[in-house]
């Protein structure tokens, strides 16, 4: 075979070893290219003894079950860049005021960007705040309050701020208080917009057994209130039910929420 031969058949070998690459190449950047996967910006947990209740879907809707007679907390997190404000509500009541309204004219918790509170219990003014535990509808917050409507409902909604907050005189406390159980104190802080509830999605045909949300010892938690300009429409809303035993990873009626990471 002549050197020219060589030389076409070398030139050849070397064009397909280069087009290999360059198609090796452009594959890689294509796949590099794929869109990341995005968390949830915003997340609500249910905790008992601080751990997250785990939670069921059905028919939409998110499940978690209660353990009768446990304290719980709820964990709010803001995985965003914004400061946000949440209208957080149980059995229909605000959890600030235990006014009724909607979540817009509702009094909101603050979280800074990437940053997690946990609300243990009712705010009964600017220092002290009253447990949260599971009982009954007969012995309810809300039914002392003659509100029976999202008894087994929580909500949370959350706004964007549009401005820098600035605090301001904190308002007289106005909320009802009706005897709970023994008292005892625990630290924490927490900042609240000066607005006033989300009301939860209904539950119906209840019985007297199911589960509710009571209002138990006093515990110390401290709050700032401040003043904040907020975006009109929702960033998210997040609806947790909670009952005794009738939810059940085992049930094909229901299917276990993937968990994140704590």
């Amino acid at each position: 075979m002549g050197r020219m031969t060589w030389f076409v058949l070398l030139f050849l070998a070397v064009f397909v070893l280069n087009g290999s690459y360059l198609g090796a190449q452009e594959k890689t950047t294509v796949t590099s290219r794929r869109p990341p996967i995005v968390a949830p910006r915003f997340e609500v947990d249910v905790l008992v003894d601080g751990r997250p209740l785990s939670e069921y879907e059905s028919r939409g809707r998110t499940l978690v079950e209660a353990i009768r007679g446990e304290e719980y907390e709820i964990r709010l997190r803001n995985r965003s860049s914004d400061t946000v404000a949440v209208a957080l509500s149980v059995d229909g009541l605000n959890t600030i005021d235990a006014s009724r309204t909607s979540s817009w004219n509702a009094s909101k918790w603050v979280i800074e960007p990437y940053q997690t509170i946990t609300i243990s219990g009712w705010q009964m003014d600017s220092d002290y705040a009253r447990r949260f535990y599971f009982t009954t509808e007969r012995d309810s917050y809300a039914a002392k309050l003659g509100v029976r409507a999202d008894l087994g409902v929580i909500s949370a909604v959350f706004y964007r701020e549009r401005r820098r907050v600035v605090p301001i005189t904190p308002p007289p406390c106005r909320m009802p208080c009706p005897v709970g159980r023994a008292d005892s104190q625990s630290s924490s802080d927490s900042r609240m917009s000066a607005e006033a509830p989300a009301t939860g999605a209904s539950k119906s045909s209840r019985s007297k057994d199911e589960a509710a949300t009571g209002i138990g010892r006093s515990v110390r938690h401290d709050v700032e209130y401040v003043d904040m300009e907020l975006e009109s429409r929702p960033a998210a809303e997040v609806t947790i039910c909670y009952d005794y035993g009738s939810i059940s990873e085992s049930s094909p009626k229901y299917k276990v929420r993937g968990k994140r990471d704590n």
